[in-house]
């Protein structure tokens, strides 16, 4: 089997969990990271054995480098994932794909022209628990889907994070920062949207933090901090959902979904893990279901793994460009429509994203993807 040489930029925070669960797949391995900060990128390659570190700039122009992990701020996603695709690099970045949908579409552009792939977290759709959830909703377990809720609500960052500003400029807020969670995960659930609109505003004008180092210093709030906002669903469904950074307690579920013949809850979608609870029309009280499916820890970098077996294989990975794309025009079409008063219908769709197979997991990932490669060869070749 062939594999993929990956480099990797930005090693903030986040990556830790990327540098250990990628090493857990034999289709990819990561051969240089990079940052702004050199230091911190010798420090990542050190920790985790990584045999370059180098600035963002040779990494991209290193021609071993099949691949590139994105994981910078959001302000500049867009500018490294367009340089890594004019460097013929396949890339994989962190949510959301772009702040803006100029980018965004450049993005998706770029990598078609070139022929590369481009794909885009969130990945804790492929989960375990929102695996199962699919899998229930594909069996029939509900019946036909009718509506849906979602919520993201809680009081900011303010009082926790080290340095929460950005949090609260464009490209921020609850829903650029959480949304494309619960969007991609309804996505992947119910199939692309058709229209949005929603209510937006601003709750307080001024933010003080109240976390170290920076305890007492002003926040200046210039992008919405509540969103109420509906979908419609091609497929008919209706989904309300509110992401807040104003809302001090509730006590709402995280995603529920009501079909004809039942309800689902749905677990936490910034987790891989469950629980799933399932009441069909007949049942007196919920019913939780055992995971169908692994991947239950903290599995970050899943999506890349799936994107290599779709480059390996010539096939579209799960967690993809064009999934990110219509999952950011849903959450600006909620400022949009907030903004100018109206319905504001999308513009692009995409693919439901396919299920992952039963009992898929790190030791037999290769073998159950190389088989879907097969099958869907066979599925061509009979056509």
């Amino acid at each position: 089997m062939n594999k993929l040489n990956v480099g990797l930029i930005g090693c903030g925070n986040i990556s830790s969990i990327y540098f250990k669960n990628i090493r857990k797949f034999r289709v990819v391995d990561i051969v240089a990271c990079a940052d702004l900060d050199l230091n911190r990128a010798q420090q990542r390659a050190e920790e985790y054995n990584i045999p370059k570190a180098c600035s963002t700039e040779e990494l991209i122009a290193d021609p071993e480098i099949d691949l590139v992990i994105n994981l910078t701020i959001p302000a500049v996603h867009a500018e490294i994932a367009v340089a890594a695709l004019e460097a013929g690099k396949h890339v994989y970045g962190e949510k959301p794909l772009a702040v803006s949908l100029e980018d965004g579409r450049r993005i998706v552009e770029l990598a078609e022209e070139k022929g590369l792939i481009a794909g885009n977290a969130p990945d804790t759709f492929l989960g375990g628990g929102i695996q199962t959830c699919r899998k229930l909703i594909d069996d029939g377990w509900i019946g036909e889907p009718v509506s849906a809720t979602a919520f993201m609500m809680i009081p900011g960052h303010e009082r926790w994070h080290p340095d929460p500003g950005f949090y609260y400029q464009e490209g921020g807020g609850p829903m650029f920062d959480m949304g494309p969670y619960y969007v991609t995960a309804l996505v992947s659930l119910l199939g692309p949207v058709k229209r949005v609109t929603g209510s937006a505003k601003i709750t307080y004008p001024e933010r003080t933090i109240t976390s170290e180092p920076k305890f007492g210093e002003k926040i200046q709030v210039n992008t919405p901090t509540q969103i109420n906002g509906v979908l419609d669903f091609e497929n008919g469904a209706v989904a309300s959902i509110i992401t807040s950074f104003d809302t001090w307690h509730h006590q709402l579920p995280y995603i529920e979904i009501y079909g004809t013949e039942g309800s689902l809850v749905v677990p936490d979608p910034n987790h891989f893990c469950g629980p799933v609870y399932v009441r069909r029309k007949e049942h007196t009280e919920w019913k939780e279901i055992p995971l169908t499916h692994r991947f239950t820890e903290n599995s970050r970098g899943l999506g890349v793994a799936d994107m290599a077996h779709a480059i390996l294989g010539e096939r579209k990975p799960r967690a993809n460009a064009e999934l990110a794309y219509h999952v950011l025009e849903v959450m600006h079409g909620f400022h949009i429509a907030s903004e100018q008063d109206r319905h504001y219908y999308l513009k692009n769709s995409c693919s439901k994203p396919p299920a992952f197979p039963v009992g898929i997991s790190a030791e037999n990932f290769d073998e159950l993807l190389l088989s879907e490669k097969a099958a869907a060869l066979d599925t061509l070749q009979e056509k």
